[in-house]
């Protein structure tokens, strides 16, 4: 004899729930490109400013938008399941 729930109520909220969990990992790819190009600069022009070069920063610039592509596709196909 299959169970029946008492408060259909928690269906609801488990489907809101879920919801919101869809919308912060789609959060969370929108945010993890622009943040890790960010951090690429960041951590290139410190290492322009101390072994005195002007190039690495923007070697910064193009690891972190990798890093950051690799990062936003591995979410997405996470999300997708």
């Amino acid at each position: 004899m299959p169970e029946q729930n008492p408060n259909p109520g928690d269906k609801k909220r488990s489907e809101g729930l879920d919801t919101l969990v869809k919308v912060e990992r789609l959060t969370q790819i929108a945010v993890v490109l622009p943040a890790a190009v960010l951090v690429g600069w960041g951590l290139g022009a410190l290492l322009d400013k101390w072994l005195h070069q002007d190039w690495l920063y923007i070697a910064g610039v193009v690891f972190g938008a990798i890093a950051g592509m690799v990062e936003a596709i591995r979410q997405a196909l996470r999300a997708n399941r």
